[in-house]
């Protein structure tokens, strides 16, 4: 293999986890905003969460079958498409005042990152050699991680206001100065998802103009469907633990602003830096994942951060002050290396299924919907968010599972792109 032959390829790739990692850890900033401006409880505001990964869910298959037909550069040039236009329906979303038209831009949002993670992650680990795929994907989920550290710092520059009002204030102006005010507080969300959307339609013209190493599976598509796949009982796995990992990703990472204010009784300004502490731990957490996993087997390493996860969640459980809130930064390290490794553990050795349990593997990332509002519901009648953090406290446990039996498989290896 030329290694020249995949360098260009892999970077253009990895630009890719930066950006949807970016888009996604606004979230945090999002959330507690129009949480504020729509006057949400916990729940309702958690559906910034669902609308994302409903997408995931809704567009894993059909994003696989355009990789089986076209190819991966096709499917990531649709995926860009679809990112881009979500980020600009931020500005009629906006203009309009309709929080579900926020939640329906997200949805278009999270269609095109769904088609591009179904591409872009096998295909990260086919660039090389099969030994190394896992740390070579977990390597370029290091970048995701960089947009989790820049992401909170940038929102709460350009979203997050200075001195918010609370609902008692707002509900006593009248209705023209409501109005304003909430004008005003919809449409910061504006600039920053415009550059993300322009900046979303560079890369894609990066894109269109070099050439790529390529593979579409005519045979593939010849074969059984998608489900076909989950012959391989590590797929299954995979799509089980990738389910509860999103879904407890999500509530640590979502909720932390929020988290802040109530736990640790600090203003969303001053928590915004904690969020963005908790993107840099996530991104630390890759690299050095990344650099153990020469010494340490993936799935063991895996195994061994789950149960640090599982410990910090009690502390987030149990805890009180801001202790609380270092044990959340502290999941964020520990729960860095999941998603990539559950992943190339779970793709591993599927030859022609390889496309068809990708997209399953994305397709679980519908967890990122289920589990939220189940935390948001447990805060909201139990008035305490810290014993909504049972609900990520579960899905660690099943990623240990997954680290400790469920990888497991007896298939050949994996055919390296040619």
């Amino acid at each position: 293999m030329s290694k020249n032959k995949y360098l260009l390829p892999f970077i253009l790739v990895t630009s890719l986890f930066f950006f949807w990692g970016f888009l996604n850890n606004l979230n945090p900033i999002l959330i507690p905003h129009l949480r504020r401006a729509f006057s949400l409880n916990t729940l309702q505001a958690s559906l910034v969460d669902s609308a994302v990964y409903f997408g995931y869910f809704f567009m894993a298959i059909p994003a696989g079958i355009i990789m089986k037909k076209y190819g991966y550069k096709t499917g990531i040039l649709i995926g860009l498409s679809f990112f881009s236009v979500g980020c600009f329906l931020f500005i009629p979303a906006a203009n309009t005042m309709l929080y579900a038209f926020f939640l329906g831009a997200l949805f278009i949002v999270a269609c095109g990152l769904a088609i591009l993670e179904t591409a872009a992650n096998p295909y990260a680990t086919i660039l090389g050699p099969p030994e190394t795929s896992t740390q070579r994907l977990n390597f370029a989920q290091s970048f995701n991680g960089l947009a989790a550290f820049l992401a909170p710092l940038i929102g709460r520059e350009l979203i997050l206001s200075e001195k918010p009002l609370d609902d008692a204030a707002v509900s006593a102006m009248t209705n023209e100065a409501r109005d304003a005010y909430l004008l005003s507080e919809t449409s910061t969300v504006k600039l920053p998802y415009i550059i993300l959307g322009c900046s979303i339609l560079v890369v894609a013209a990066i894109f269109f103009l070099t050439k790529l190493p390529d593979k579409k599976d005519e045979q593939e598509t010849a074969k059984a469907g998608f489900f076909h796949a989950f012959r391989h009982k590590h797929l299954t796995q995979a799509v089980i633990a990738q389910f509860f990992y999103v879904g407890a990703q999500v509530c640590i990472t979502s909720f932390i602003i929020l988290f802040a204010t109530k736990a640790a009784s600090i203003s969303e300004k001053e928590a915004a830096y904690y969020s963005s502490a908790a993107g840099l731990a996530f991104m630390i957490g890759r690299f050095v994942g990344t650099f153990l996993m020469k010494f340490i087997q993936p799935p063991r390493l895996l195994a061994i951060y789950a149960i640090f996860c599982i410990l910090l969640c009690l502390v987030t459980i149990f805890g009180s002050g801001m202790i609380t809130l270092y044990a959340v930064i502290g999941i964020a390290f520990f729960m860095s290396i999941m998603f990539p490794t559950i992943f190339a553990l779970g793709i591993k050795d599927l030859g022609p299924d390889t496309k068809a349990g990708s997209s399953l593997i994305i397709m679980s990332i519908v967890g990122g919907a289920a589990l939220p509002p189940l935390l948001g519901l447990i805060a909201d009648q139990t008035d305490n968010i810290q014993y909504g953090y049972i609900v990520p406290m579960i899905g660690f446990v099943v990623v240990l599972f997954f680290g400790l039996k469920g990888y497991k498989h007896s298939e050949k290896g994996t055919e390296v792109l040619q």
